[in-house]
């Protein structure tokens, strides 16, 4: 057996890829999630540029304006906001000898971010990108239970469908399991990822371990910029991170879910990749979105959606595993309630 006999086939995209846009899909700090990705290809002699669709006030910032929506965040960007991960994660890299600008885009509709991602493509030659969610709610059609924060995974999404002049578009999420917080049913994520399968966009799952060097950069530029932000700390990258570690139910390692009960497992070390125009493909709303040039748009096109749907799926959660030694025995919860059962004779 080759060595290569029984890698994801993400990883031969990977190879392929000479200048790949590593970009946040969904807002905030999805582009960390993507940090060990941006470490690998690097190490394997590839360009890099790393993006992010932002909930900063880049307006607010010292950023250089590249376009209506596109920013440029250098290390030396000087701003008075509490919340900007992009500045910190710059200077973070700049101290680990890979100084980088971090090209953020606004909260916006699909036309000026498409805009944005053209001139990006065109400045630097990309022939890849890869968009990073945060979560598994990119997946998610509009016929689900629950849509999660679909507004900047579907305008990402969007971008992606009509995007020329790239040879590969990919999509990767990390973090099963965070999004349902946000209402998603992991058992119709599951659902979703085997119909991709069916139609050949599946490009494979594998495991974030700590011995990782990788990992452990990553987790290195997380606590950088929590320190320099403690009232914004990321709570997908820090229960990735917990999980990658080995820690598992309701571990806490922010303040910020103190109020909620956590399920922190294995399953959320994984990446899973996709042919992002074939994930785009199945949404059902997203060609109402092609003109919209705000995110309020986005927000009322997805209620108006969700209104008129017929077809709005009812949740189901993952089967649950309840074998009893005693008919006290407690089940192992996933997504709901077992209902009790014999134990299997």
């Amino acid at each position: 057996m080759t060595p290569s006999a029984l890698l994801p086939p993400i990883f031969s995209r990977f190879d392929q890829a000479r200048t790949v846009l590593l970009a946040g899909a969904g807002g905030g700090y999805d582009l960390f999630c993507g940090l060990p990705l941006y470490f690998a290809l690097t190490g394997l002699g590839k360009q890099v540029i790393l993006a992010n669709f932002s909930f900063t006030s880049l307006d607010l910032t010292q950023a250089r304006q590249l376009g209506d929506a596109l920013y440029e965040v250098r290390p030396d960007t000087r701003s008075d906001l509490r919340y900007f991960p992009e500045v910190h994660l710059a200077r973070w890299l700049a101290n680990q000898s890979h100084p980088q600008s971090i090209y953020a885009f606004p909260r916006t509709g699909v036309r000026p971010l498409r805009s944005a991602y053209e001139q990006l493509v065109e400045l630097f030659e990309v022939d890849t990108v890869l968009l990073v969610d945060g979560g598994t709610d990119s997946l998610m059609r509009g016929d689900e239970a629950g849509l999660g924060t679909p507004e900047e995974d579907a305008v990402s999404l969007a971008v992606m469908q009509e995007l020329d002049g790239v040879e590969q578009k990919l999509l990767v999420c990390l973090g099963f399991g965070v999004d349902t917080f946000h209402g998603v049913a992991h058992a119709q994520y599951l659902e979703a990822v085997a119909d991709l399968t069916r139609q050949g966009a599946y490009l494979g799952a594998w495991s974030l371990t700590p011995d990782m060097p990788e990992v452990q950069r990553y987790r290195e530029a997380l606590t950088f910029v929590h320190e320099r932000m403690p009232d914004f700390p990321s709570i997908v990258s820090s229960s990735v991170l917990d999980a990658v570690e080995g820690h598992f139910g309701d571990h806490h390692t922010t303040t910020a879910t103190r109020t909620s009960k956590l399920f922190i497992n294995p399953l959320m070390g994984l990446y899973w990749a996709f042919k992002a125009e074939r994930v785009a493909a199945r949404n059902l709303y997203l060609d109402q979105l092609r003109d919209t040039t705000t995110i309020g748009e986005v927000t009322r096109i997805i209620e108006a959606f969700r209104a008129s749907c017929s077809t709005i799926r009812p949740w189901t959660s993952i089967p649950c595993e309840a074998r009893y030694l005693t008919p006290s025995s407690p089940p192992f919860l996933m997504e709901g309630p077992c209902p009790r059962r014999p134990p299997i004779q």
